[in-house]
């Protein structure tokens, strides 16, 4: 039990959103649909919430399962789970039973919520309870909202308690659960804050996952915190984002390269359509140069922020603003408020500026650990510094370039091949809508370069077409060995590119 004196002092996220409401009450804070919830509303809906899933037998500490995709419904068991001290699990809609039923076990989850059409994949799945997200059971979270018990925060909560499980994507082993506690998403949202240029006048659209610690960390939750609205979506699907936005003036948005590319590339696209549109966010994935000229080229007015990071780090730990991005394009910016980040080699020693060594992190943004894993945590904060896995460098001012993934990196006869490189050579020819590099078994070079491309609309470039644009800007070590043409690229509901499913799908390409 908390002295007075703790009470005082604490500050969870609960408490941070106490503050919001007192600031503007009657405020709209979230959209959905065709229902709108008020900051005052939002707030005794999720006290409600937590109320209910004390009733419903759940104690602080235990971990709970979210399994739907974009709702109101969905951030309500979000808030709830903190109001109560219990610890939310968000796990991709898209997952198969299999892939859901190990993020449930290996976090040892007592309860799931899903959404009604979703709920077949959890059945069944060893939880003391099983509800619905909406429209479903007697143990249903939107249902709650309006007529559970009023409750307050749990006396237990702290900031250094487990607030959500992050689990990793997991494209080389099973994914990992990364422990983020109260304190540690709170220094991110007053990084997203202040990097982002995050206000309360603000008016998002949140179509990007909500599992997804982007979508919730650095842009949803932020933007609640500091007053302002946001509209949820179910998906970012291109053609609603350029209706939504229109016709709703909204001034904010965020999505992945392959979702702005859809954008670009959509029918309906027109410059004046997005003209409210002040802020435009990217991340998630390396934002191909000629993608972004082409967006600034077309929309000149709009301010674009690059926004790297991980899910381990809360997940925002560089942000490259408008203003830098007309002499740095290609950067990922500098470091955030809360994160320290230098790029080394393998003895952990600095390199010099331009040389390329891994990106490595000190924040109180960071993950307390692998939920039930020491010894993948000892290994990433192996020399008192968190090591993301990315290949990077930075130049005389401090601005960082992320080069690849260290998995994506190529080895083709022993020299190592940027994929994104390669990638952002065959994104200047006039006939590639997207391109996704790959490595592939090769009998003579161990690995080999292959691109997959698809062609925009009434491009009929050829293979042999294609890999002379690329001899005439590439090493020919670097020059891709196969152009495999497709119709589309795999990517998760994330807006990731799925280059492991690539790599499955051609992984005979080379066999005969």
């Amino acid at each position: 039990m908390q002295s007075e004196q703790q009470r005082a002092r604490r500050n969870t996220i609960p408490d941070a959103i106490a503050r919001a409401v007192r600031r503007d009450p009657e405020r709209i804070a979230i959209r959905f649909q065709e229902r709108s919830w008020s900051f005052r509303a939002l707030e005794q809906a999720s006290a409600r919430v937590a109320g209910a899933l004390a009733a419903w037998g759940l104690q602080p500490g235990d971990r709970v399962a979210a399994f739907g995709k974009n709702s109101d419904a969905y951030l309500l068991l979000w808030l709830g789970c903190l109001r109560a001290g219990l610890v939310h699990v968000p796990v991709n809609y898209a997952m198969t039973r299999k892939e859901a039923e190990y993020i449930i076990g290996q976090s040892g989850a007592s309860a799931v919520f899903a959404d009604p059409a979703l709920a077949e994949r959890v059945d069944g799945l060893p939880c003391r309870l099983h509800g619905t997200l909406h429209g479903g059971t007697a143990h249903d979270v939107l249902q709650a909202a309006a007529q559970g018990p009023l409750a307050e925060l749990s006396p237990a909560l702290d900031d250094e308690m487990p607030a959500q499980i992050l689990y990793t994507s997991g494209t080389t082993s099973a994914p990992k659960g990364a422990v983020m506690t109260h304190r540690a998403l709170l220094a991110e949202y007053a990084s997203a804050i202040a990097c982002c240029d995050i206000r309360a006048e603000d008016r998002a659209l949140a179509a990007l996952p909500l599992y997804h610690s982007a979508q919730m960390h650095v842009f949803l939750m932020p933007l609640l915190l500091m007053g302002g609205t946001s509209l949820i979506a179910e998906s970012p699907e291109a053609g609603f984002c350029l209706r939504t936005i229109e016709a709703e003036g909204l001034n904010s948005f965020f999505a992945p390269p392959t979702v702005w590319i859809a954008l670009l590339r959509h029918p309906g696209f027109d410059p004046a359509r997005l003209g409210t549109l002040a802020k435009a966010y990217y991340g998630a994935s390396i934002m191909p140069v000629p993608v972004l000229l082409e967006l600034q080229q077309r929309l000149p007015a709009l301010g674009f922020y690059n926004c790297y990071g991980q899910s381990e780090i809360g997940p925002l730990a560089t942000v490259l603003g408008p203003r830098e991005h007309r002499d740095r394009p290609a950067s990922a910016g500098r470091p955030v408020l809360n994160v320290e980040t230098r790029i080394v080699d393998e003895t952990l020693r600095d390199v010099a500026p331009g040389e390329m060594g891994e990106i490595v992190h000190r924040s109180p943004q960071l993950l307390t650990g692998y939920w039930d894993k020491p010894e993948q945590t000892a290994e990433a904060f192996t020399g008192g510094w968190f090591h993301s896995g990315d290949l990077g460098y930075m130049d005389e001012a401090g601005y960082l370039y992320v080069v690849d993934r260290i998995k994506d990196v190529i080895n083709s006869g022993g020299v190592l091949v940027s994929s994104r490189e390669v990638e952002e050579c065959l994104y200047t020819h006039a006939s590639v809508g997207e391109v996704a590099v790959i490595a592939l078994p090769h009998p003579r070079w161990v690995e080999a370069v292959v691109a997959c491309v698809v062609r925009k609309p009434g491009g009929g470039v050829s293979e042999d077409a294609l890999l002379e644009h690329a001899r005439a800007s590439l090493a020919a070590y670097k020059v891709p060995k196969r152009i495999v043409f497709v119709d589309d690229l795999p990517r998760n509901t994330a807006g990731k590119l799925l280059k492991r499913q690539l790599r499955d799908d051609y992984a005979a390409l080379f066999d005969d």
